[in-house]
């Protein structure tokens, strides 16, 4: 593929052009060139141009935490619908969890994403369970999964409750620089919960999951990490007192790295207040100052990422009554829209940039991307001004548990470039 991008504004701080407005040259899957628009370098050029007037352009983003459903949950989600929704949400990498039917626990299973991978518009990228089954006592053969392409390895949304059983675990990884991601929510201290524990769980009648069944996790692991001298990354804090916990272990040079849903940045546990199953999520969504924690956290660089979470649920296990619904919220296709319009103020777009493309990549260990000659042309196009209509219609995922369907949003994705492809989005 051979393409001309006229007046785009890059936004990518690893980049000498960032916040220029630039036209750029792609062939065969590489920013062959890159010059100022002034120039008018290319205006003139034999080759197919597309010019986004002014739209933003950086790295490709990088979802660090989806679940894709297949193999063994294909109504709810499949790899091609989901890849399809990432696309179109901006994302030319996504993270796939292990919480399939079976688990993604061997080489297999990792081998069986990147075969699938290779016909769809992003990259797969899969995680291998910890445990077996994802029960939480039984390691699985986690080298075996490397060797196969696991990138890191999660047991997805349930913790390990046996420090024994993480500790060996962040032992055995060690040997041979994987990397564990914790999901933290010690199961006692949350049993029964569906919702953020506070006035409002009170008011609704609803067992609340306090904070400090996350925060007794966060400390656990921190320390279990700091004993191995191991690397660790946080999936999805919620809390503001997890993250004063982060920050200190940061500062103490410990290797801990952290992310937080789209869910837990836009939305509060005032959300609840009618009951929509749709923001029923996990970790629950907490208090205005919880949020207010998170969105520093990010500013401050102590919460290096910002995953979708997507879950996909179908109407079955989301259309009941709210006790009974099933946690989780499809966000792969307005992530960006939810982030910027809820963003505080002021909110630099470059730092969401390092939060969605650069540092997933970073903590990952996968192949940096940036927006300069001869770099691989993995691209996100975004207007953050731009309104759309987020509907049953364009929905691309086969599940519909959003709380934002039909509502008009503010900031869309115009396309990605990947795989030597332009993929515009609807």
């Amino acid at each position: 593929m051979k393409l001309v991008i006229l007046n785009a504004i890059v936004c990518d701080p690893q980049s000498a052009m960032h916040g220029k407005k630039c036209d750029l040259l792609i062939s065969s899957g590489i920013i062959d060139d890159i010059q100022p628009s002034a120039k008018k370098v290319f205006e003139k050029s034999p080759i197919k141009t597309w010019d986004v007037k002014g739209a933003l352009l950086s790295p490709g983003w990088f979802d660090m935490r989806a679940s894709l459903r297949e193999p063994g949950m294909e109504h709810k989600e499949t790899l091609e619908s989901g890849a399809r929704a990432a696309a179109a949400g901006g994302f030319t990498r996504v993270a796939c969890l292990p919480d399939t039917k079976p688990a993604m626990q061997t080489k297999a299973d990792i081998e069986f994403i990147y075969r699938k991978s290779e016909e769809l518009p992003v990259h797969l990228l899969p995680y291998g369970s910890i445990t077996k089954d994802r029960e939480g006592t039984e390691l699985n053969e986690l080298y075996d999964m490397h060797l196969a392409g696991a990138i890191a390895f999660t047991d997805a949304n349930r913790s390990l409750m046996h420090a024994g059983v993480m500790l060996r675990a962040m032992q055995y990884a060690a040997n041979f620089g994987g990397i564990l991601l914790s999901h933290a929510q010690d199961q006692n201290l949350a049993a029964g919960g569906r919702m953020n524990e506070g006035t409002i769980s009170v008011n609704l009648g609803l067992k609340g999951i306090p904070n400090i069944a996350e925060e007794v996790m966060v400390a656990r692991d921190i320390e279990l990490a700091k004993y191995n001298n191991a690397p660790l990354h946080f999936s999805h804090i919620s809390s503001k007192g997890s993250v004063e916990q982060i920050r200190k272990a940061r500062k103490q040079g410990l290797q801990i790295t952290a992310d937080v849903a789209v869910a837990s940045l836009v939305f509060t546990d005032e959300n609840l207040n009618d009951f929509d199953s749709n923001f029923k999520v996990l970790p629950p969504l907490r208090g205005k100052a919880d949020q207010k924690a998170l969105w520093d956290g990010i500013a401050d660089g102590i919460i290096d990422c910002i995953v979708s979470d997507h879950q996909p649920e179908d109407t079955e296990h989301k259309n009941v009554e709210f006790e009974y619904a099933a946690y989780g919220m499809i966000q792969l296709q307005t992530a960006y829209a939810m982030l910027n319009m809820f963003k505080p103020k002021q909110f630099d777009n470059g730092i969401l940039v390092k939060a969605l493309a650069i540092n997933p990549r970073k903590i990952l260990n996968q192949p940096g991307v940036s927006i300069s000659k001869g770099a691989c042309a993995e691209i996100t196009i975004f207007e953050p001004n731009a309104t759309w209509q987020y509907s049953s219609g364009n929905n691309l995922s086969k599940s519909a548990n959003s709380p934002v369907l039909n509502q008009t949003l503010t900031g869309k994705v115009l396309g990605i470039i990947n795989k030597n492809q332009l993929i515009k989005t609807i």
